[in-house]
């Protein structure tokens, strides 16, 4: 993450932020529009991959996808709850709200349209049966989704939220999951953005007041102490 400055340690030390959110009983993985449009089809830089998938995170979105993988093997051995978003507009822009107001919609197979092969989640991170997949069409994975009742049905009490972007979708996610009172965690390599410094910045405002921004690894930890907190039988 982004380092502060020794002001900036004390404005938060003063204000008396930053506090730990830690795990609760039960976590679900949330990853956030993990699809092709954000990855590309192959790993490149960005200013390659860009030139056919316009919206693409390059070498960034795949690093995010390889430590988002090792959270999906492990939610899965552990019967953990793992979600996927994806975000799906149609090519008339009738759906699109507030991104027609502020972008121009990328019409194409390579972009986020409904039923092409952009708006796919991404082979590498390819969800099993179990796992639990839906189209959003707002930043937030709440808005306007059965995303809250589900994880009330699996008494999720902790979210560890991972995908794309971090300063949108992911923000967003992160904050709505905080304002339904979830213990919610952040997976800084699991994120993935097209813009360094927003990325750096929205992990900082995160865990300065809403969650923990965590390493993959520090995560996996927790979940592991999880496991062995759990009563034997």
């Amino acid at each position: 993450m982004l380092e502060l400055t020794e002001q900036e340690k004390n404005i938060l030390k003063t204000a008396r932020m930053g506090k730990r959110v830690g795990f609760g009983k039960r976590p679900a993985l949330v990853i956030i529009d993990a699809q092709v449009y954000m990855m590309g089809d192959v790993r490149e830089p960005i200013e390659v991959s860009n030139q056919k998938y316009p919206s693409s995170c390059g070498e960034i979105g795949w690093d995010a996808a390889e430590h988002i993988r090792l959270l999906i093997d492990v939610c899965h051995e552990m019967n953990f709850p793992v979600v996927y978003t994806y975000m799906s507009l149609r090519a008339d822009g009738s759906d699109a709200g507030p991104f027609a107001m502020k972008r121009d919609l990328l019409v194409g197979e390579n972009w986020m349209i409904e039923g092409t092969h952009g708006a796919e989640i991404h082979p590498f991170l390819k969800p099993e049966q179990q796992d639990y997949v839906f189209a959003k069409k707002r930043p937030s994975a709440f808005f306007g989704t059965p995303l809250e009742a589900y994880l009330k049905g699996k008494e999720v009490d902790t979210l560890i939220i991972t995908g794309g972007s971090t300063s949108n979708c992911v923000r967003a996610t992160v904050f709505d999951s905080a304002s339904y009172g979830y213990h919610t965690l952040v997976a800084s390599d699991g994120c993935m953005d097209r813009m360094v410094t927003s990325h750096e910045v929205n992990l900082r405002d995160m865990d300065r007041q809403f969650a923990d921004v965590m390493t993959t690894q520090e995560i996996l930890n927790g979940l592991k102490q999880l496991s062995e907190r759990k009563p034997t039988k």
